[in-house]
């Protein structure tokens, strides 16, 4: 007989384009002492579903910063790029029930589009009721979501009550690019799901995207999960904090040091004599003392702060 799933079940889920940054170290950091702090269980994920944008050795690279700050994860690591046939079974599920169309649009042909409130063109549904004919000579087509009325809802842990017209901000959206890769939005609901995912702890500049994913759940007939989207570190001009020259965060500092930072940055208040700790004590009271109530906005951080500080 199987042993139940704990009630939380969070993960951890980086992008390997790069080393692990300072951004991403906040965002395992939240994500591991909310987890622990609640009992459930904390795993890792490869989100490589992109593989041209992967870099050769960020994986590792992600994984001994992982290590070499205390991080203790359940499970195996997961990578996207070895579930591709999972995904393929959540597009043929949609096709069957006719959620999702061919597309035969290309990314200039957009650009007129207007911009909705997530950062993207707004499709206008060109391809909707089948490819036009001055457009069915190309081979390629993406496969995009048909969205229709759909008004999302939910509330988040720590933004608050939320909302998002899906027509109006997205449009119908791609879940299988022209190319054959597989979109981000497709594949970390089918992940999530696959994983028993229960709280999803991440950055605020996903919070656009989660009505998206929340649509995807509904039309496959998915649990739903809790999201928790932490306020984001930017740098002195207001840009997000990315895997760029100014975001290089911490390599040449102790790891404990960092994790120090990272929980003032987080409001954590942790005490003077932690500075002394290891970074399992520093993670272990972090866990003990986890307040995500004190989450009003994280101050912003100059990039002059940053300098010399690469996880």
């Amino acid at each position: 007989m199987n042993a139940p799933r704990p009630a939380y079940r969070g993960r951890f889920a980086p992008s390997p384009t790069g080393p692990l940054h300072f951004g991403s170290l906040i965002a395992a950091v939240a994500s591991y002492c909310d987890a622990r702090a609640a009992g459930g269980e904390w795993h890792v994920r490869i989100e490589d579903i992109d593989l041209p944008r992967a870099r050769p050795g960020a994986e590792r690279a992600i994984m001994s910063a992982l290590e070499r700050y205390g991080f203790a994860w359940d499970g195996p690591v997961v990578r996207q790029s070895e579930r591709t046939a999972m995904y393929e079974d959540a597009l043929d599920a949609l096709r069957d029930r006719d959620d999702v169309y061919a597309c035969a649009c290309t990314r200039r042909e957009l650009e007129a589009a207007p911009i909705g409130a997530g950062g993207e063109r707004v499709y206008p549904g060109t391809c909707r009721d089948g490819v036009p004919a001055n457009r069915s000579g190309r081979a390629a087509r993406a496969w995009r979501l048909r969205v229709g009325a759909s008004r999302m809802a939910w509330r988040d842990r720590l933004q608050g009550p939320q909302a998002q017209d899906l027509a109006r901000d997205v449009g119908d959206f791609v879940v299988q690019r022209a190319d054959g890769l597989f979109a981000y939005q497709l594949a970390v609901v089918v992940d999530d799901d696959a994983q028993g995912i229960t709280d999803v702890v991440r950055g605020a500049d996903l919070l656009a995207a989660t009505g998206w994913q929340l649509e995807i759940r509904r039309l496959l007939g998915l649990a739903p999960v809790r999201h928790a989207h932490l306020p984001l570190v930017v740098e002195a001009d207001g840009s997000k904090l990315s895997k760029s020259a100014s975001a290089a965060a911490v390599a040449g500092l102790p790891p404990a040091q960092v994790l120090l930072q990272t929980l003032n940055l987080l409001q954590q208040q942790p005490p003077a004599e932690l500075a002394q700790a290891s970074t399992r004590q520093i993670l272990d009271w972090a866990t003990l003392h986890w307040q995500p109530a004190r989450f009003t906005g994280l101050p912003k951080v100059p990039i002059a702060q940053q300098q010399g500080l690469e996880v």
